[in-house]
């Protein structure tokens, strides 16, 4: 039997039962949806959806969810908290994004995904952010040029390989990557100027640049770099 084309009949009256009413959502206790048992607003969820899809919650490219970020701060931490995560928020930057909690030797689950970075990669974000510690001394917003990274990156060439034109285009997609995760972003009306986004501040402290910058200053001497630098990056979409 095709329980699509069937009617179902009320005994005795030989008509189609009525379809029963779906019930209907109470406003009145914040709910948004069917069964939802939530007790953040809208524009609260929507702040840590986007905080959990990463990379980061920005306030020039998404005001909404950063004014909403800062109204509900503290219940955002504390949902944060149930999935042992961290919530990482710079008022001054207008960045926030999360991060595993330090959690000593309590054995608790993963849930942002770490992925080593290349040589490159790295190399890169290290000197994204010398620039932006650069343009922050200045009180400028840090802007680059493509052509610029492309040419910082080119000193690293001879630790890597003597390929030119592979050199190049890897050094391409690690630009393409520091897009991907919003830590590069093009300015309206230009096809090759970006701006760094401060959310490397919080990601690099000044001691990890100083000791980063003077392994990378050995290896640019002459030793041979290596398959994947330690670093890692953490975002819950990587």
């Amino acid at each position: 039997m095709n329980w699509s084309e069937t009617e179902i009949e009320n005994e005795g009256e030989g008509q189609a039962a009525p379809a029963p009413a779906a019930p209907a959502i109470n406003k009145d206790t914040g709910a948004l949806f069917l069964g939802d048992t939530g007790r953040l607003p809208a524009e609260a969820r929507r702040a840590l959806c986007q905080l959990l899809a990463g990379p980061s919650v920005d306030a020039q490219r998404q005001p909404t969810q950063w004014t909403a970020l800062l109204r509900h701060e503290d219940a955002v931490r504390s949902l944060l908290c149930e999935l042992f995560l961290e919530l990482v928020l710079d008022r001054d930057g207008g960045i926030a994004f999360t991060r595993q909690a330090d959690t000593a030797e309590l054995d608790s689950p993963t849930l942002l995904r770490s992925a080593p970075l290349t040589f490159i990669e790295s190399v890169l974000l290290l000197h994204l952010r010398q620039q932006l510690a650069e343009a922050d001394t200045r009180g400028e917003r840090a802007v680059v040029e493509e052509l610029e990274l492309v040419e910082a990156m080119s000193i690293y060439q001879k630790n890597v390989s003597t390929d030119q034109a592979g050199y190049g285009k890897r050094v391409a997609a690690a630009i393409a990557k520091m897009r991907e995760n919003q830590l590069l972003s093009k300015l309206r009306g230009s096809e090759d100027r970006y701006e760094i986004s401060p959310a490397l501040k919080l990601l690099f402290s000044a001691e990890d640049v100083q000791t980063l910058g003077e392994a990378y200053r050995q290896l640019r001497e002459g030793e041979p770099a290596p398959a994947e630098a330690e670093a890692a990056g953490e975002g819950a979409d990587e």
